[in-house]
């Protein structure tokens, strides 16, 4: 994101600060919709016992990939998904990025497949994680949008999940169903990240949420709010706010949130199940990277998916290069408000970013570790 020195550093400024004066613009005039700033505590949204679970989700199978079958059958048997809510689909394994007109095929299958009670999808497999310039996640969700190629540091179309913690069935309510890839690239990977998310349900767990400002100004955009996150959230849960770049043997991670292009250490710390942790950076989301691992992302960058191998249950990065626009990345203090308040992982991690075209979400879709007695 934003390499380089001259020219290439005034563009991505003048980016960040378009990007931004479009947003607030746009805050400014959608009654209803607010940030986490406006929302302290979300008081008036209603806390039913209407959670999603099992019964609401469809796991969607490569079955041309047996990685993805086997982490997609682990999956079914792990969270007791119903089979006609299992869904095979076949398409060429190992591709980064899908063909429009493939993708356009397999979600027509995949909805006419989809059981009318089906709020969510969990896609076993981790790549492709891309389809044109926009996230996999995304695409599914919302339908391919070729807009998104036109204008990749403007601002985009506001999720209509975004900040709704009223909606407890977005299918239903907003005909939308967010997506969440079971990203893992061995089977060894997959079952752990499964375990993770399954183990801690209803856990309650007291481990700590990190929010570290760091030196990359162009990468440390949300860290802004980071102070009244912190005083929100308040006795609901533990939250350091730290001025470092990196957090190094924590024993008690439950949420970690910075803004670099790689983030040492991050396999010193012990993650709670359940948690979630993002750094900001242009190509989180470029799972696999140029190295055909996912040991580093594109242009050198850190792809999301180091977190669920060092153990965290969630996270998430984008595709292409978005700008430093923070409504394009998760704001921490919505998700773990809402993760506090009981939601599951692919309620909270959706609801917290505004346009999400760009990004894809990962993680075990169901972990939910604060489970509320109503």
């Amino acid at each position: 994101m934003f390499q380089g020195t001259g020219r290439a550093r005034v563009a991505a400024l003048a980016c960040l600060i378009l990007g931004l004066g479009s947003f607030a613009l746009w805050h400014h005039r959608q009654p209803g919709v607010q940030g986490f700033s406006s929302l302290p505590g979300l008081k008036g949204h209603p806390l039913d016992s209407g959670h999603l679970d099992a019964r609401q989700l469809a796991l969607v199978i490569n079955s041309a990939d047996p990685v993805s079958e086997a982490i997609g059958s682990y999956y079914q048997q792990a969270r007791h998904i119903p089979a006609d809510q299992v869904i095979r689909v076949r398409f060429a394994p190992g591709r980064t990025s899908m063909p429009v007109a493939e993708f356009r095929r397999i979600r027509r299958q995949v909805e006419r497949q989809t059981p009318d009670q089906v709020q969510v999808y969990a896609l076993a497999w981790a790549t492709p994680w891309r389809v044109g310039c926009q996230s996999i996640t995304s695409a599914l969700s919302f339908g391919y949008r070729p807009e998104v190629c036109f204008g990749r540091c403007g601002t985009a179309r506001i999720s209509p999940y975004y900040a709704r913690g009223d909606v407890r069935r977005p299918w239903d309510q907003l005909r939308l169903r967010p997506s969440m890839l079971l990203a893992a690239t061995s089977v060894a990977a997959g079952r752990a990240l499964i375990d993770r998310g399954v183990a801690a349900d209803g856990t309650r767990p007291r481990g700590t949420a990190y929010l570290l400002s760091t030196s990359d100004p162009l990468r440390n955009v949300r860290s802004g709010h980071f102070a009244g996150v912190a005083a929100a959230l308040g006795r609901k849960l533990r939250v350091r706010v730290l001025w470092s770049d990196y957090l190094r043997q924590a024993t008690d991670v439950i949420a970690y949130f910075t803004g670099l292009t790689n983030v040492p250490d991050i396999a010193s710390n012990h993650y709670r199940p359940g948690a979630v942790a993002d750094h900001l950076t242009s190509n989180g989301g470029i799972l696999t990277g140029p190295s055909g691992t996912s040991a580093d992302g594109g242009l050198g960058q850190m792809s999301a998916l180091r977190w669920l191998e060092a153990g965290a249950t969630g996270s998430y990065g984008t595709v292409v290069e978005p700008c430093n626009i923070p409504a394009k990345f998760p704001d921490p203090g919505l998700l773990l408000t809402y993760y506090r308040r009981g939601d599951t992982l692919i309620e909270s991690y959706w609801r917290s970013v505004a346009m999400p075209d760009q990004g894809v979400f990962i993680g075990e879709p169901l972990a939910r570790p604060w489970i509320h007695k109503r």
